[in-house]
């Protein structure tokens, strides 16, 4: 027991090197494009890749923290903040907006600064679902686990609407409750006045179960394979 005890804090800190890996160099990018236009339209980057990891923070620590998983209180607390901040993980996606052909830089190098935001806030947000589906499973069986899973992703796509065309904030909730629950108390009421919403919603949802399966499939896949023993003939 001790010994997978120290085999997964071994993958939590290889994954995490690698996330940093990828930030800092997002980080770099983003640095030699603005000394090199002497332009700083893509810093906004830096503040959503923060806002992405904060729910990858938040499941690490109730993860590397017997004491917090054992105080209701403090893990109620802390699955509240990864519900308010998880949807910034794939909101980065819809940075793609920003995309044009520009004079100070060849267009193809901003895809490459956005991809890199975007590609390493969905791992950020994606391992932070994948801890807090194994939290759930403790407590859930399999099928109400996945229902849990799905539901969330779709809500993600609800929280990327809200962001990118409502311009709304994780922290409103805290600074202008009622203003935003009007806005989603609307749409909800109201769903034929605001089909975009759903669409949005919708289609976003669907996307992001697909990419997020996805990575479950291919992770299940690579561990199910066994090696086998060259035989010398």
């Amino acid at each position: 027991m001790i010994i997978f005890q120290k085999l997964k804090n071994i993958n939590r800190l290889t994954s995490a090197k690698l996330l940093v890996a990828m930030s800092v160099f997002s980080l770099l990018l983003s640095i030699f494009r603005i000394y090199y236009t002497q332009s700083s339209m893509y810093i906004f980057l830096n503040w959503n890749l923060f806002l992405a990891c904060i729910p990858w923070a938040v499941t690490t620590y109730i993860l590397i923290n017997a004491n917090i998983r054992q105080q209701k209180s403090a893990l109620w607390l802390g699955l509240f903040i990864w519900i308010l901040f998880f949807p910034n993980s794939p909101y980065i996606l819809t940075d793609l907006f920003h995309l044009k052909e520009r004079n100070t830089v060849p267009i193809w190098f901003d895809l490459v600064l956005i991809l890199s935001y975007a590609w390493t806030g969905l791992l950020f947000g994606f391992l932070s679902l994948l801890d807090l589906e194994k939290l759930i499973s403790l407590s859930l069986k399999p099928y109400l686990t996945n229902i849990i899973i799905v539901t969330l992703l779709f809500l993600a796509g609800f929280g990327i609407y809200l962001g990118r065309f409502l311009r709304w904030n994780s922290w409103d909730i805290i600074q202008k409750p009622i203003a935003l629950l009007n806005d989603v108390f609307d749409r909800v009421i109201n769903p034929t006045d605001h089909l975009r919403t759903w669409s949005v919603t919708l289609l976003m949802g669907i996307l992001l179960n697909m990419m997020y399966w996805s990575i479950k499939l291919f992770k299940q896949a690579h561990i199910e394979v066994k090696p086998h023993p060259i035989i010398n003939k």
